[in-house]
């Protein structure tokens, strides 16, 4: 059970990094047993209940979460490299960590009432999504009736609420606003089917809502996140929510990529240190082609992290000073992650192409990892084009807008 604290934070402080630190520990400490489970939670095609809960354990869904309902508004940093951590011990357990977990952050963006309906009588509740606005939408007295299908809303099964993306019409039928809508477990059903290549444990499933009523308070209009400018700032002023959504969400969906090509990296140099190769009689650990993929591999993860990491601090700092955020750092942002995303999967196929047959087997890790990161490069915020494509406009001297910027 949680109430507001009074007064926290209220002069816009910055979080609680110190605790977040404590944190970043406990998440490494527990992430050999997320290790161990992996193989189990893709057989069942769920991340066991226990991790969640263990993870939730270490205080990392509070991460992101206000100051004002038990969190610790921290270095969105500090999140950043826990779901590495996480992903590169389990994909699955890592990219469901990663979007759980920021769901946190954009509540803490919405009217102060909707957060008091999540968290004010359970601080701990979690939140799944669905962005894309592919439900029907009709504005009445109050707020709007609410309906439709969403896809691939991963870690659903262990959320208590979930964001789903609807569109606002005129008159005309021409869209002239995006929302973020709100809704309690109860409002709508989850349909599992959810059965891919990869990432197989994220339980990426179906939500199914039938014409039901979403306050106005439980929504949160992209204009507003796009300008920074957001309801619930004025209850959570910490330098966190000060952030722009696309530059967190779409690190959100990187970094997973990234941990989960570390983890491919990690354990290919393991089994290579002893492979036999038969076929030429030598050891592999003996061969400077494997040398040369595990420098170009190695490199290439540490760039994806390293570019991921400075602009998450760089814009960081700006909200902490205050200060207006360039849209050249926003288009940066998006740049690196892609790129981020790109190189973690050149990164992993790197390795795997000079794995050896075993490493195809049923059950081997090193093909888990490969099968994750294509599928979690199959995401909309990790299309290259798109976000290339406004970062090349913007050096140009063009106008970029774009809602996910």
């Amino acid at each position: 059970m949680s109430t507001v604290t009074e007064g926290a934070h209220r002069d816009g402080g910055a979080g609680d990094d110190a605790g977040a630190a404590k944190v970043v520990d406990a998440v490494r400490d527990l992430a050999p047993v997320l290790r161990e489970r992996a193989d189990a939670a893709e057989s069942a095609g769920r991340v066991p209940d226990e991790s969640v809960a263990e993870l939730a354990g270490t205080g990392f869904f509070r991460l992101l979460q206000p100051t004002a309902f038990g969190g610790l508004a921290a270095d969105p940093g500090l999140f950043y490299t826990c779901v590495k951590e996480i992903a590169r011990a389990c994909g699955s357990t890592g990219w469901i960590a990663s979007v759980l977990g920021v769901h946190n952050w954009q509540l803490g963006l919405f009217p102060e009432e909707a957060q008091r309906e999540v968290w004010g009588g359970d601080d701990g509740a979690r939140i799944s999504s669905s962005y894309a606005p592919t439900g029907k939408v009709t504005p009445v007295e109050g707020g709007f009736r609410f309906s439709g299908r969403w896809s691939f809303s991963s870690g659903c099964e262990h959320a208590d609420w979930v964001f789903l993306g609807g569109l606002i019409k005129g008159e005309d039928g021409a869209p002239v606003d995006s929302r973020t809508f709100l809704l309690p477990y109860g409002d709508y059903r989850i349909e599992k089917n959810w059965d891919t290549l990869g990432l197989r444990a994220t339980g990426s499933h179906d939500i199914v809502v039938d014409d039901v009523f979403v306050p106005e308070h439980r929504t949160l209009s992209f204009l507003d996140t796009s300008a920074l400018d957001c309801p619930g700032q004025r209850l959570n002023p910490e330098p966190l929510y000060r952030l722009p959504f696309a530059a967190l969400f779409t690190s959100t969906i990187a970094t997973p990529l990234v941990g989960i090509a570390e983890g491919a990296y990690a354990t290919y140099v393991a089994v290579t240190r002893e492979r036999f190769r038969v076929s030429y009689g030598q050891k592999v650990k003996e061969d400077p082609f494997a040398h040369v993929r595990i420098a170009r591999a190695g490199s290439a993860i540490d760039a994806a992290w390293l570019q991921l990491a400075h602009n998450i601090a760089e814009l960081y700092g700006y909200a902490m000073r205050g200060e207006h955020i360039p849209d050249e750092l926003r288009l940066r942002t998006r740049r690196d992650q892609v790129l981020a995303t790109e190189r973690a999967v050149e990164a992993t196929d790197l390795l795997v192409e000079n794995a050896g047959g075993n490493a195809m087997r049923t059950g081997h890790v090193v093909q888990r990892y490969w099968r994750d990161v294509h599928t979690g490069r199959g995401h909309v915020a990790n299309d290259p084009e798109r976000a290339l494509t406004m970062f090349g406009r913007g050096e140009l001297g063009d106008e970029v807008r774009d809602p996910m910027l």
